[in-house]
């Protein structure tokens, strides 16, 4: 026989980090759609990188990458919807896998900014589109704001889960 199981609400700066991460995975999958969907582009770079395909083979191509970036851009804000829930309800586990992907989305981003600011990316031919800029600022700022506050409430990461002491344990 199950045992009922009760669990108290997270602590607000726990919710709101839990948020903060579904959030970002949401501006991330956005930026990822708007790359995706823009389809003049990803013909011209198919072109450009095989020029011995027919129009056919190309469009057939771009659309099996879209497809497929359908595919794992839906599989990444599960997961990162899964793992911040999964923190919410104090999984110390979930909290150290978003500390390492929100360090490295951090990371990322600040090179970014920094490439662009710098010049550094437009010597290499990278250019950024304004809304690309304005999705990595966003995106570090809530990474870094979420991974913050995760560990602001990390005695909530100690509690376990009680049971119920009320209901005989088979």
């Amino acid at each position: 026989m199950a045992r009922p199981v009760t669990t108290t609400p997270p602590p607000k700066l726990i919710n709101v980090a839990r948020w903060l991460w579904i959030a970002s995975a949401g501006v991330g999958m956005a930026r990822f759609l708007a790359q995706l969907f823009d389809r003049e582009t990803l013909v011209s770079e198919a072109r450009r990188q095989n020029p011995a395909l027919g129009q056919d083979q190309i469009d057939a191509g771009v659309n099996g990458g879209i497809l497929f970036g359908l595919l794992i851009a839906t599989v990444i804000l599960v997961a990162y919807m899964r793992l911040a829930n999964a923190m919410a309800r104090g999984r110390n586990w979930a909290r150290i896998v978003l500390t390492v992907l929100g360090a490295a989305s951090v990371a990322f981003g600040l090179f970014r900014l920094i490439a662009w600011g710098s010049g550094i990316a437009a010597d290499f031919g990278v250019t950024m589109q304004p809304v690309d800029l304005g999705a990595t600022v966003v995106t570090t700022v809530l990474d870094a704001s979420a991974i913050v506050l995760m560990f602001r409430e990390s005695a909530h990461f100690r509690k376990r889960v009680t049971v119920d002491s009320t209901f005989p344990r088979s």
